[in-house]
């Protein structure tokens, strides 16, 4: 049997072999042997059958005792308890340890368990964390009369074989228990998807024992706490998946050691403190995402504080930047730059102007300083964002006059300039800005007519 508590009811079962005469030949023999089945049933509940061998050494046909249901949580075939003697009296029942060794996995779980050991390793730990996991909304089909390869969300690999792969993202009806700190003895694991679930409670640090583990997806949870930083252990991971949890406390500067990584999704949590400086050492990063706003139980969001790190602009590989509705204050960086293609700093209190080195961005496409606190002019070299189709500078303190520079922007499609302090007139080459589908221009000082060469603006 699986466990203690199925080994304890074969025992009870055992003893009413003799103490109960329920029919079996081998009460009134000494010497025959005995066996219980069991199998859990759709409707929820454990049936137990009891068999005898035959003097031709097969196992005669299941007898089945009025009193055989159990309450149990998942359903499968059936399985096999060791043969216990019993004479014309009470039986010698086994001790539980006897009956159901601690290899759980060799009663169809695992092909040849003793050659498997590592797999059949993983199988017990599985088994062990299953009903932790998968709390109370979720059933899974691990057992041990299941081959491992048909385990939900369990996938095999390597040689000797392993489990590499636990997937269980969205699944089914949701995930509701916790994750237990024994997923850190699954060594082979390669990939953890355990995102949109109902998990909660903490990120166990012995995830950090998972050195060969790629993809960490835990996102979309009700996860609490903070961020171990036993997780800069993983430095074969590239993907790192926390956002949208409840996590609070500061971020782990040891998460610099993540040589490989390419996405930290820390966004929609609770988190504070400041940017460690460390994360300009992820020489591989292309995605960092640590916007604030509401997490998925709607409570406030990050509210990261100091000044973004220049170091980050040694980030040569980081593609989009995502610091959105903190706490940040200070300049802007000129240092960032690299292969940036989305900067989004909206709703901080930034300060100080606008570096006019964001105009060397050639790959951006997007570009957030929205409810800042920017002061100064416009850049003119933004007009050389060829690739650019959002700006937003809105709800800042920046003045003088909107340079003309603006209107070589030919992706453009979204131009928002409102509650500044602009002056002067709006150039007419904005009617150039042929795929222009929004322009936002009030709340400041401006003057003279309306160019007519914004009727060209088909799209507006």
């Amino acid at each position: 049997m699986a466990n203690g508590k199925a080994a304890g009811v074969l025992a009870v079962l055992l003893g009413a072999v003799a103490a109960f005469g329920i029919g079996l030949a081998a009460a009134q023999n000494s010497g025959a042997e005995v066996r219980i089945e069991a199998r859990r049933l759709g409707d929820g509940r454990v049936e137990f059958a009891l068999s005898e061998r035959g003097t031709d050494g097969e196992w005669g046909d299941r007898i089945l005792p009025s009193s055989r249901y159990f309450p149990a949580g998942s359903r499968g075939g059936w399985l096999r308890s060791s043969p216990v003697s019993v004479g014309a009296s009470a039986p010698a029942v086994a001790s539980p340890s006897a009956a159901a060794p601690r290899a759980s996995c060799p009663d169809g779980a695992v092909a040849e368990p003793d050659g498997n050991t590592g797999l059949a390793a993983d199988g017990e730990t599985l088994l062990a964390v299953r009903d932790v996991l998968a709390g109370d909304g979720k059933v899974l089909n691990w057992s041990v009369a299941t081959p491992m390869d048909q385990w939900e969300g369990v996938t095999i690999g390597g040689s000797p074989p392993r489990v590499t792969v636990l997937l269980l993202t969205r699944a089914g009806n949701e995930l509701s228990g916790s994750i237990p700190p024994e997923l850190g003895n699954l060594t082979n694991l390669q990939h953890l998807y355990l995102d949109g679930n109902g998990l909660s409670g903490s990120i166990p640090p012995e995830l950090g024992n998972l050195t060969n583990l790629q993809h960490l997806y835990l996102s979309g949870n009700d996860l609490s706490g903070s961020i171990p930083p036993e997780l800069g252990q993983l430095t074969n991971l590239t993907q790192l998946y926390l956002n949208n949890n409840e996590l609070t406390g500061s971020i782990p500067p040891e998460l610099c050691n993540l040589a490989n990584l390419r996405s930290l999704y820390l966004d929609g949590n609770g988190l504070t403190g400041s940017i460690p400086p460390e994360l300009g050492r992820l020489a591989n990063l292309e995605v960092l995402s640590l916007a604030g706003g509401p997490g998925r139980s709607g409570l406030v969001g990050n509210e990261l504080t100091g000044s973004i790190p220049p170091e980050l602009g040694g980030l040569e590989n980081l593609e989009y930047l995502i610091l959105r509705d903190n706490d940040l204050s200070g300049s802007i960086p000129p240092e960032l730059g690299g292969m940036l293609q989305y900067l989004d700093l909206y709703g901080n209190d930034l300060s100080g102007s606008i570096p006019p080195e964001l105009g060397g961005l050639a790959n951006l496409a997007y570009l957030a300083l929205s409810w800042n606190e920017l002061s100064g002019s416009i850049p003119p070299e933004l007009g050389n964002l060829a690739n650019l189709e959002y700006l937003a500078l809105s709800w800042n303190g920046l003045s003088g006059s909107i340079p003309p520079e603006l209107g070589n922007l030919a992706k453009l499609e979204w131009l928002n300039l409102e509650k500044n302090k602009l002056s002067g007139s709006i150039p007419p080459e904005l009617g150039g800005l042929a795929n222009l589908e929004g322009l936002w221009l009030r709340g400041n000082g401006l003057s003279g007519s309306i160019p007519p060469e914004l009727g060209n603006l088909a799209k507006l």
